[in-house]
Formats: structure tokens, C-alpha cells, sequence
């Protein structure tokens, strides 16, 4: 039998981190192979985190290093890109520090060996994330009902497969219901999307195994497998479910979701918000909202310092303002006031669990782990 690694990244955010506890608690038979992609330039909530996760699991989480970095004082991965880059700071029309501190120290790790790499998107998030190139490396997500990327749905659910896919549920005994919406040919009345959600709503189960045929003909890894703990799998977690599985276990919410009061002036009346940060990844990410750099520099001051230095040559983290501007007390003040607006308006106050799940975005580590 052909040897197929399972691997996990753990990105310091909390969606990945609970889906390595998941996977853990409920497929121990699993080998998986725990990483992180340190940029050098992590939080040190982040970090911590990382430690907790490692004392949970009862297993190593390996870091990946975009460069070696051992020998050479006070200079990150990030900063030596930076200077590659002639001190071009990363935005997001050019992400050039999510290809080489994220994406290739993982494609380069993975190397060509048949994998499966677990991703931490949930059941309410529409979104595949970051899918490798290599034919040898299958994405799966365990949170969601539907397990399956999108190439592989479209593979197994093709007109061409029908045949074979209603022997097999046949074969299986599968319900008559699931068979005749099998037989069904996708079309503009009925279109790939709705084939798979009714399918699913029959036997989530009972299309996992429908799958798994159909990869043994393949080249993806899971095809290489004799057995697959994760057909069985029908769960579809939501943002409620992680929090839980963090909180259950022991490791906990990354501290920077914590939200801390703030003060700020309305109307003449002192009122009370919260502010956090709403992803992992690098204390400077330009996909930070200006509540979020506001928080940078009011709980770690001497990290905003760090931020305003990269800001020279003309480039800044944001199209629109500079750090040192936006730390200035009336500036503070007013994005505060914006802050506490937009979350109060209409006297709806949000959960801060509803306030990360709104503002997470697009960010570096969502989009790839």
C-alpha cells in the first residue's frame, strides 16, 4: 500500500487550532503531522498558543521556516523578503508575503508524496481556501458536511459517472431516494450545486463512500487509502462549535479574540466599546481594520513602533494613512467613536464571537489554512 501523509496547519487563529484538537479527539488512529508557518513576525499570543496546542496534542507542531534566519541578528523571514523586494510592503493587490512565508514553505515541505491536508473552514463559511496545485496533495475539510473540494465534487458528480456511481449505491443498498436523485443529469435545471446539497441532505455518509469509489480510480490520495475514518464523518461545525472545542479542551481562545473595553466620547457622554483582533497572522497585516491597528497600539505599543518603522521609502500598510498619523489622539479618538457606532448602531450590540466572524475577511492565514 502506497504511503499517504496527513498533515495540518496551524495558522495561530482559532479555526485551525480547534480543528486540530477535532481531529485529534476523533480520529486518533490518523498520524497527522502538525505545522505552522512562523514568519517571525507573529504575536506573542500567537506563539503561546502554539505551545498550548503542542502540550494538548502530545505532539510536535513543526515551523516551517521561509529562510534560515539563525545566523543572522534581528532580521525575521518577513524582513528578508522585505529587502528582496527593495522595502515594497505586501498589500493586497500584491501578496507577496503570502507566497513565500505561507505558500511555497509549504509546498516545498509537502515535497511530492501523496497528502491529504486537513483545512479548518467551517460549515458556515462558503469558501474552499487554498487549494495546491499538486496533483499528489488533496485539501479535505473536516468542519463542513461536505468534506470534498470542489474539483473532486465535480469529478464524482459528472454526467459521465453516473453509471458507475448508481451500480456502486446499488451494490450498497443505498435508499431508492439516493439513487434516483443520482441518476438525475446535471443541467441548467438542476445544477451541480443543488445535485450535491440533495445529495447530501439524503446520506452525507452515503455520499462520502459514493466518492471514495470513484477516487480509486484516480490519482488522489485518498484513493490510495484501503480505509478512510472521515466518510463516516457527517458533522458540519459552525463558528459557535469552535469556540466550544477551544474552550472544552482546555487550550482556550487565542488571547488577542479577548475583547477590552475601550473609553470614548459621544456626545458628550463617556460610553464603553470593546475592541480585538479578528485574525492571526503578522502584528502589522494590512488586512487589519483601523479599530484593530488602534488596538495594536494601545496593548502592544512597542509592536506599532515596530509597524511605523517598515512604513519608509514611501510605502505604508495602508492605502490611505500612515501609522504615525493614525496614532495621534484625535485620530484615535475618532476611530473609536466609528468603532463604537458601527457595532451599537440600531442598539444591537453584537457578540464579540459575531464581531471576529464579520471583520475575518480575507487575511493571509484564513485564506490559506
Amino acid at each position: 500500500m502506497i504511503k499517504v501523509r496527513h498533515i495540518l496547519g496551524i495558522s495561530g487563529g482559532k479555526d485551525s487550532a480547534a480543528l486540530s484538537i477535532f481531529m485529534k479527539d476523533r480520529f486518533p488512529d490518523l498520524d497527522v503531522e502538525y505545522y505552522t508557518s512562523d514568519t517571525g513576525r507573529e504575536l506573542d499570543e500567537t506563539y503561546a498558543l502554539i505551545d498550548r496546542l503542542e502540550s494538548r496534542l502530545g505532539k510536535r507542531i513543526f515551523k516551517l521556516d521561509a529562510v534560515d534566519t539563525t545566523n543572522i541578528v534581528d532580521e525575521s523571514a518577513f524582513d528578508h523578503f522585505l529587502s528582496m523586494y527593495g522595502g515594497y510592503l505586501p498589500s493586497s493587490t500584491s501578496r507577496w508575503c503570502t507566497k513565500k512565508l505561507k505558500l511555497d514553505p509549504f509546498e516545498n515541505y509537502i515535497g511530492d508524496e501523496p497528502t491529504i491536508s486537513y483545512v479548518g473552514i467551517r460549515g458556515d463559511e462558503d469558501r474552499d481556501g487554498y487549494i495546491s496545485k499538486k496533483q499528489s496533495v488533496q485539501s479535505l475539510f473536516p468542519f463542513r458536511r461536505n468534506i470534498w473540494s470542489e474539483d473532486v465534487n465535480k469529478l464524482v458528480l459528472a454526467n459521465k459517472q453516473i453509471a458507475p456511481n448508481v451500480a456502486f449505491a446499488q451494490d450498497q443498498g443505498y435508499s431508492e431516494h439516493f439513487i434516483t436523485t443520482l441518476k438525475v443529469e446535471i443541467a441548467p435545471s438542476f445544477t451541480m450545486k443543488q445535485k450535491l446539497n440533495a445529495l447530501l441532505d439524503a446520506s452525507a455518509r452515503d455520499y462520502n463512500y459514493i466518492v471514495f469509489n470513484a477516487l480509486k480510480a484516480t490519482d488522489y490520495p485518498v484513493g490510495k487509502l484501503d480505509h478512510f475514518p472521515l466518510l463516516d464523518n457527517e458533522e458540519n461545525l459552525v463558528k459557535d462549535d469552535i469556540f466550544k472545542i477551544l474552550e472544552d479542551s482546555g487550550v482556550g481562545i487565542p488571547a488577542y479574540y479577548l475583547p477590552i473595553e475601550y473609553q470614548v466620547e459621544i456626545d458628550g457622554e463617556i460610553k464603553s466599546g470593546t475592541y480585538n483582533r479578528s485574525r492571526s497572522g503578522c502584528f502589522f497585516c494590512f488586512y487589519q481594520q483601523k479599530i484593530e491597528w488602534v488596538w495594536l497600539f494601545e496593548t502592544h505599543p512597542e509592536l506599532f513602533a515596530k509597524a511605523i518603522q517598515y512604513e519608509r521609502d514611501g510605502y505604508t500598510w495602508m492605502d490611505n494613512e500612515k501609522l504615525e498619523d493614525l496614532c495621534k489622539p484625535e485620530r484615535v479618538a475618532t476611530i473609536k467613536r466609528d468603532h463604537y457606532l458601527k457595532t451599537h448602531r440600531n442598539s444591537k450590540i453584537k457578540s464579540w464571537q459575531d464581531q471576529i466572524l464579520e471583520a475575518e475577511g480575507e487575511g493571509c492565514a484564513s485564506c490559506f489554512i
